[in-house]
């Protein structure tokens, strides 16, 4: 017996943001834990209250490695703000070294 699969991908872009509803389902998560990404830095929400919230690809890649991070780790969301940001910096700087000829040690 074949098994059915069914897949859906939505495109997220300037034109077309995801909602907090949009980005709490991508994760596997609810609307308040995207409440908590949002209060402690993860995410950045673009819009007033939580219904009117809009986030873009950069913030749903950020979504989905704190889910990972807190999943695979048990890492608190201060935690893996921390680690992110951390993260983030590493490969910005080593962008800039490569740039300037270095070693990508």
């Amino acid at each position: 017996m074949k098994k059915l699969v069914i897949t859906s991908a939505t495109v997220v872009g300037k034109t077309q943001p995801l909602t907090a509803d949009d980005l709490a389902r991508a994760c596997g998560a609810e609307v308040e834990w995207v409440a908590q990404l949002v209060e402690v830095g993860i995410v950045n929400a673009s819009g007033g209250r939580p219904a009117e919230w809009r986030f873009y690809s950069v913030d749903l890649q950020r979504a989905l490695d704190a889910r990972r991070l807190e999943h695979n780790f048990g890492a608190g969301l201060d935690a893996v703000a921390l680690i992110l940001d951390l993260s983030q910096e590493v490969r910005r700087l080593k962008a800039q070294l490569r740039a300037l000829g270095g070693s990508d040690h």
